[in-house]
């Protein structure tokens, strides 16, 4: 099989793309014939040895994707062998073939091609149970969402918007903004020319219920000041590359909540509450939502792809065609 390789810490452009062995399922795991994966933030990150879960070298980065089961393990007996699946792991992903546990499967919603199936998982779970499960978001609530044009900001957007909330998209220009405007925000803030406090608080009037937040940096302070009294704020990761120092005197002032949120960990420790968003989600898929897919480049693209990541290049999903 081919399949992309790090083999020292640095930049995308260090990946090779190298044939190897066929892996085997081992006992509760699955093979899976990759047909497309999704390019996420992290994986720059685990590239660069910048993650906060380090990957030991070598290594086939790649975390999201989606296939068709090409065998089982020993003690797994289903999915039958055919079945069209999505999946997660930490790495492995950006391969023609790739081994997980069966519980880090899910089955493909109806409605969605293998590239759409391999850009939707992550980030669409991460945006419901951000805004949902861990922010409390309601209808009618006004919800600020940084990186409004990226994997998990585009998908916040247009969850948050099917969900009847209000959203204020904040990006880093007018053209991204425009993408968040076509997935239903209702207001949008260039927080490169505007003043992102002001703007939030001019638009929603007393503030934003709640803020998804999956870039850090500098917005992330501007946001929370940006909150009503008693407002949430939930942090899903860093895309700035700069981790908030958020002065806690503001959280007491505002009587704000914020909450850390991370897939993986839901995943582990709340099962259930995963499943009833894949429900939810499955449900709003069927209504017509589409994950973003802005770019997909053949697996010898690779390196390129994980750049217009990494310097936001593209808005919504960068995918990785396996079959091309």
């Amino acid at each position: 099989m081919r399949a992309a390789r790090c083999t020292a810490y640095g930049a995308p452009e260090g990946l090779e793309v190298v044939t190897s062995h066929d892996p085997e399922p081992g006992p509760g795991h699955v093979l899976v014939d990759v047909h497309a994966a999704a390019v996420n933030f992290p994986d720059v990150l685990l590239i660069a040895d910048r993650y906060q879960v380090p990957a030991p070298l070598p290594f086939t980065p790649g975390s999201e994707f989606a296939g068709v089961i090409a065998g089982l393990g020993a003690g797994v007996e289903g999915p039958p062998v055919g079945t069209p699946v999505a999946g997660a792991v930490l790495t492995g992903a950006f391969a023609e073939k790739v081994v997980v546990p069966v519980e880090g499967l899910r089955p493909v919603p109806d409605g969605l091609d293998m590239v759409h199936a391999a850009a939707f998982h992550v980030t669409y779970a991460t945006a419901y149970h951000a805004l949902v499960t861990v922010g409390s978001g309601t209808a009618g609530e006004w919800v600020t969402v940084l990186g409004a044009a990226g994997g998990v900001g585009s998908a916040a957007v247009d969850v948050a918007s099917r969900l009847g909330m209000r959203v204020v998209a904040a990006a880093s220009s007018e053209e991204r903004l425009k993408t968040a405007y076509g997935l239903g925000a209702e207001a949008g803030v260039d927080y490169v020319r505007e003043d992102l406090k002001t703007r939030v608080r001019e638009l929603t009037g007393e503030g934003a219920h709640l803020v998804v937040d999956p870039v850090g940096g500098d917005h992330a302070e501007a946001a929370l000041r940006a909150l009503r009294r008693g407002g949430r704020f939930v942090t899903v990761g860093y895309a700035d590359g700069r981790i908030p120092r958020v002065p806690l005197n503001l959280v007491l002032l505002k009587d704000a909540v914020i909450r850390g949120f991370e897939i993986r960990m839901l995943r582990r420790y709340a099962p259930d509450t995963v499943a009833a968003g894949d429900a939810a989600l499955a449900r709003l898929v069927r209504d017509g939502m589409r994950p973003l897919v802005s770019r997909v480049h053949p697996l010898t693209e690779v390196a390129a792809a994980l750049t217009d990541v990494a310097e936001r290049r593209a808005t919504g999903k960068v995918v990785i065609d396996m079959t091309r």
